[in-house]
Order: structure tokens, then sequence, then C-alpha cells
């Protein structure tokens, strides 16, 4: 799969949220990168994704004039896994999904209780 279209998978998964998700994201940028660095994934994990930032539930009022956080989206792990292109494009929907609610302020535990871990 070329990066086109990964990132058109990705703009997918964004545009398909539902409109209360999209009413409350706030000062975040979502990019497609090929690999995560060693800091993104210290224990070489293969992190499908990360979110980096201040989520919605911990800012408050000294939260002004931040940089964006971001929502990164790896592309080559996503890959390696060596999916059929239909589980590949739920597979990617599933990391956007799970790295916006950590944007909204949910955390893992919460998520594998709604059965996104």
């Amino acid at each position: 799969m070329r990066r086109a279209q990964f990132e058109r998978i990705v703009d997918q998964a964004l545009e398909d949220l539902p409109e209360w998700v999209l009413e409350r994201v706030d000062n975040l940028h979502v990019v497609v990168e090929e690999w995560p660095t060693r800091e993104q994934d210290p224990h070489d994990e293969g992190i499908l994704g990360i979110y980096e930032g201040v989520s919605l539930l911990e800012r408050g009022d000294w939260y002004s004039g931040a940089l964006p956080d971001r929502i990164v989206v790896f592309m080559g792990p996503h890959l390696e896994l060596d999916l059929a292109p239909a589980e590949l494009r739920r597979e990617i929907r599933r990391t956007v999904l799970h790295e916006v609610a950590h944007h909204l302020g949910i955390d893992d535990a919460r998520l594998e209780e709604l059965g996104y871990d």
C-alpha cells in the first residue's frame, strides 16, 4: 500500500467520527509517519499509533497558547500485520478511534471495557 492510500484511510476514519466527537476535538493534529521513534515506543512493542498531548479532561485554565496535540498513526507497523485490505482498513480505523479516545480523555482501561483495546 502506498502512503497516499494509507493517509486517505486515516482521513476517512476521521471524517466518519460522530458529530459529537468532532465538536469536542480541540487543538489536534493527526499525522501519518512510517515508524515510531525510540521515544514513542521505548520497549519496541510495535505500536500502531500514539496520542501526544494533554487530553481534554486534563486541560485546565493554564492550557492556552499550546502547540496542537498530535495523533500519529504509524504506517510500517500496520503494514507488517500483513492483513487483507479490508482488515487493514478496519485496523487503521481502530487505531484512529483509539487515539482520538485518548484525546477525549478515555484511558486504556475504559477502552478495554468498551472493546477498543
